[in-house]
């Protein structure tokens, strides 16, 4: 009966599920960013270089048929999604970030002596001015 009270802790650890929980936002956050790159950028692309689609494109040598056209098709689907994740979720987050960052203060890096009230590093076990052992 121990191993399922184990178990059942394990599961209900809080970095277990904020891990499950993240899988099943990226994977539906995936299929949002795949449908603006596959439904919005590639026609644009298409649209300016009057090519849709270069899966057709091959040559072959010695009876071998080389299909460097799905080679381009995905190194300019891996670009636009890089692309678009960066311009459209790592700036706003980034810039949310410093802006929640701005206005809190510095991690401190003394604390002060309860005996004489003056400033010892955080680190310290002893106060250097009076001597008082810090808890």
């Amino acid at each position: 009966m121990s191993i399922l009270k184990e178990f059942k802790q394990f599961l209900l650890r809080g970095n277990v599920v904020d891990l499950a929980v993240g899988v099943v936002v990226g994977a539906s956050f995936s299929a949002v960013v795949t449908a603006l790159v596959k439904d919005f950028l590639t026609p644009l692309i298409a649209a300016i270089a009057r090519v849709p689609d270069f899966s057709g494109l091959f040559f072959t040598i010695n009876g071998s048929k080389f299909a460097y056209g799905d080679f381009f098709n995905a190194l300019i689907s891996f670009a636009l999604m890089a692309v678009t994740i960066f311009f459209f979720v790592v700036k706003p987050i980034n810039l949310l970030v410093a802006r929640s960052h701005k206005g809190a203060p510095a991690d401190p890096s003394t604390k002060k002596c309860p005996e004489c009230l003056s400033e010892v590093p955080l680190e310290a076990k002893r106060c250097s001015h009076c001597a008082q052992p810090l808890v």
